[in-house]
Order: structure tokens, then sequence, then C-alpha cells
């Protein structure tokens, strides 16, 4: 059933919301909550998929940044002990703190505008997340499970898969939401590493991977010359000819390991 739309969308908070009850049990039958799991919705809205969850789960903390959305569901689910409203904005949201000791699952349909940036907010806490299931522009969940020389393939990538298995799971369609967005979405699952699977240390993956995608068109040997020497590269049996995106998720921990050592030296 198509709900009836009572608030009207905001362009600055890019809202979009999700309308498609086939689209909501899909997503659903991928998150197969239980009532043991405590979950976290990233942008609510109108509160279709939390209404599905609480029948589900042991607890739900929403984070919504529209104070009428927030006045609204707490109207909705007034008396609803197992719901928390935080009207906050997730970028700036302390989900380590929520999460105190525990591993959340975080669900979200994010903003196409602040995607990219949440998304690393969130790896940086990973820490607290069990799992988390985003709905993204298509365009931005292809970059998230692109693998060197794919197309897309770059910093998000990058940290992305350094902080855990990334899977694309189903496209969306825009007719699905409203307002009707200008591009396909996609559900993509990314469930934290239980351990590292490189020995780099996390800023200074982040600082090299920025410096290399930040110039991408230049090679190795330009891109990240204010770091390393050209004998650097080549010790490290990286190719100073090659270009950022050519570059797997281990080189460029070896990259960050000579950072880190470097650093000792002083």
């Amino acid at each position: 059933m198509t709900p009836i739309h009572r608030h009207t969308p905001r362009k600055r908070f890019g809202q979009h919301f999700l309308q498609d009850a086939a689209v909501i049990q899909r997503i659903l039958e991928t998150l197969a909550p239980s009532d043991a799991d405590w979950w976290v919705e990233i942008g609510p809205g109108e509160g279709v998929l939390t209404a599905a969850l609480l029948r589900r789960c042991r607890r739900l903390d929403a984070v919504e940044i529209d104070r009428d959305l927030v006045a609204s569901l707490t109207r909705r689910f007034a008396g609803e002990t197992r719901l928390r409203l935080h009207q906050a904005d997730a970028l700036k949201f302390d989900f380590r703190a929520l999460a105190g000791g525990e591993r959340l699952r975080l669900v979200g349909n994010l903003p196409y505008n602040i995607s990219t940036p949440l998304l690393f907010h969130l790896f940086r806490q990973a820490d607290a997340i069990r799992d988390l299931h985003v709905m993204l522009q298509k365009e931005v969940a292809d970059r998230l499970a692109a693998g060197p020389r794919d197309p897309g393939y770059g910093r998000l990538s990058v940290m992305a898969q350094y902080h855990g298995r990334v899977e694309k799971l189903f496209e969306v369609p825009a007719e699905a939401f409203h307002p009707r967005p200008k591009v396909v979405s996609a559900m993509v699952r990314v469930v934290p590493h239980g351990k590292p699977v490189v020995e780099a240390g996390r800023e200074d993956l982040e600082r090299v991977v920025a410096l290399a995608f930040s110039q991408r068109r230049k090679t190795l040997r330009n891109s990240v010359r204010s770091l390393f020497e050209e004998q650097d590269l080549r010790r490290l049996g990286l190719d100073p000819e090659a270009r950022a995106e050519t570059l797997s998720l281990d080189d460029y921990a070896r990259l960050a390991l000579c950072l880190a050592e470097q650093r000792a030296r002083r």
C-alpha cells in the first residue's frame, strides 16, 4: 500500500521517501531482523521501514535531522517503548557512544548529497557496527564495490574494503520513491571485518589514499611525491609510473606502513 504523504520533502535534506511495498519487503528479507537485534535507522523519514522493523527487533534507535519528521514519528509511535528517536545530524552522531560496547545493526536510505561523507563517518566507527545496509545512488554503490581498474574505483572503494566486506545487493528504480529521484538507487551491505585484513593504520591509509586519488591522472611518482621518494616506491614493489586506480588495498597498505615507519624514525 502506498503511504499518504503528509510531509513535504525538503530538498536541502535530500529527502526521497521509499514507498514501494515490494521493495520494502525485499529489504526486510535482506535484513532478516530478529527479536534479539538492536537496530539503528538513519533517516527514518515517514517511518515505513521503522514500523516494519519495530515488529521484529529488540530495540530501534532512529536518527532524523528533520524536526518536523521527528515530531510526526513521535506522534505515530507514541507509547512504543522499543523506539528511541534522535533529532540529530547523522554526520555528527556518535554511533559508538550509543552502542556502549555492543555492536549495532544499521540501516538507512542515505541522502544522495551526503552519502559519501556519511559513509566515511560510519566506517570510522566500524568497531561498533555489526552490519550496515544502506540505500545509495547506484553510482556510489558501484564505487563501493569496485576493484582496481574498475570504473569508479577510488578512495571510497579502498577505504570501504579496508573496513569491511562490501556486497551490492539489488537495484531500486526511481519510481519506488516519493519524490522520484533522477537516478537509479541500489541497496548495499557492508559487514565490518572481524579482524584487520591489512596491517596498516586507518589514519595513515586514509592520508595516502586521499593523496593518491586527489591527482588520479598523475603517476604515483608525482601524486604522492610529498610523502615518498621514487626509491621508496620501488622498494615496496610499486611502479612509479602506475596510477592510483591500478593499486590494490594491499598496495596502499604497504604505502601506509612505510609512512608510519618514516614517522617512527624521526
